[in-house]
């Protein structure tokens, strides 16, 4: 009987490990259209990208539902409490970045032919590969329960950050000198906000990662 249990546990494990591979896969790709989407002024794949977040928010839900069944049938202890619970928190987050991802896509259906204005053109799309690769490590991070690429995806965002102080920059002084492109200069600072926020947020997941791996929470870097 014990041995039917902790094998049925496994499976759910891996059920649920495979669930949150697949969620981050799906918002890898929204991150990479949505930015493609932007920069060609792809008005359909926009759409497409809007349209596949109910994806990622449908993995949510069973995430959250195959979680909750292991809490409560497998009454799972330490460690792989530990996993279960960062397991729920990090589809949370995930969830978001696709939220993230379908607001780039929006933004880029308003934006229209004044795309071709603007310098941080070049640098969204640079920002944006940055932010997908901290997404991508930090799943790859999870699946394999190492806290050290965790750490790496942490000291990483400091190049998102880095991306979006020298975009802003480039924006307000561009509004300032062309007023007539306000409007399609500030989504394009939404844009770049949204990539800012899917950097802290693959941030947040490696913290839990760490957690999950080593039952502490990496330091604070105040320097």
């Amino acid at each position: 009987m014990q041995e039917h249990t902790v094998k049925a546990f496994d499976e759910d494990i891996t059920r649920l490990r495979g669930l949150i591979a697949e969620m981050g896969g799906l918002a890898e790709v929204a991150i990479q259209e949505a930015l493609d989407a932007l920069v060609r002024g792809d008005d359909a794949l926009a759409k497409t990208v809007v349209q596949n977040d109910k994806k990622i928010d449908a993995l949510e839900s069973e995430i959250d539902r195959l979680a909750i069944r292991i809490i409560a049938l497998r009454a799972p202890m330490a460690d792989d409490l530990r996993e279960v619970i960062a397991a729920l928190k990090i589809a949370g987050v995930v969830e978001r970045i696709g939220d993230y991802s379908k607001n780039i896509a929006k933004a880029s259906r308003e934006i229209g032919e004044n795309r071709k204005k603007f310098e941080p053109l070049t640098l969204l799309p640079a920002m944006a590969e940055v932010a997908s690769e901290m997404v991508h490590d930090v799943l790859t991070a999870y699946a394999a329960r190492d806290p050290a690429l965790a750490l790496e995806v942490i000291a990483t965002d400091n190049k998102v950050d880095a991306f979006y102080n020298s975009i802003f920059r480039n924006l307000v002084s561009h509004m300032v000198e062309n007023p007539a492109t306000i409007s399609s200069a500030a989504q394009l600072l939404f844009v770049a906000r949204n990539l800012e926020r899917i950097g802290d947020h693959a941030t947040n997941v490696a913290e839990m990662v760490h957690f999950a791996a080593t039952g502490t929470y990496p330091a604070d870097d105040d320097s």
